[in-house]
């Protein structure tokens, strides 16, 4: 990869850096999504489908609460998302155990299928950039992000992550 901005200094970081460390995040996203996007559009989904199919994904049996909380979106927006991939097949609900009004979503086998081939190709990217960066670069990638990151959802991402982290010993 070639260098940027020759090592910028943190203590003092000009516009120009700000603006252009924006700009990057705007082209990384732009390609991060373009593939997925076109994929999506085979189902007639966009990116908020993409978004309720990840974190169901990650977080099988997630309630429609956390599921908000997570997406930052309104009920009614989820809804209508949550509608139609229930109507497509990709997700089902069902009851809580203990409350019985608290609906539960998981990924159904097509799920599972159009969310891996989903991630596949954003999976191919990270870990292309995350060899070509190296493991000290990585780290400060995620301290980074994380810094972007309001409070709240750093806690919920850092437990998130120590549990997986966890479950896969």
């Amino acid at each position: 990869m070639t260098d940027i901005k020759g090592g910028a200094n943190p203590l003092f970081l000009r516009d120009d850096e700000l603006r252009q460390g924006i700009e990057l995040i705007f082209y990384a996203y732009r390609d991060f999504t373009s593939e997925p996007d076109a994929i999506l559009a085979q189902y007639g989904l966009g990116r908020a489908h993409h978004r309720v199919i990840y974190f169901v994904g990650r977080n099988p049996e997630i309630n429609v609460s956390e599921l908000l909380s997570i997406l930052r979106i309104t009920k009614q927006s989820l809804s209508r998302v949550l509608s139609k991939l229930i109507r497509l097949g990709f997700i089902t609900q069902k009851s809580g155990v203990r409350d019985r009004r608290t609906r539960l979503l998981t990924l159904t086998k097509r799920g599972e299928e159009l969310e891996s081939h989903l991630t596949l190709t954003q999976r191919e990217k990270v870990a292309r950039a995350y060899r070509d960066a190296g493991a000290d670069a990585v780290e400060g990638y995620r301290k980074v992000l994380l810094g972007i990151i309001n409070p709240v959802d750093q806690r919920q991402f850092l437990r998130q992550a120590q549990k997986s982290q966890y479950q896969n010993k």
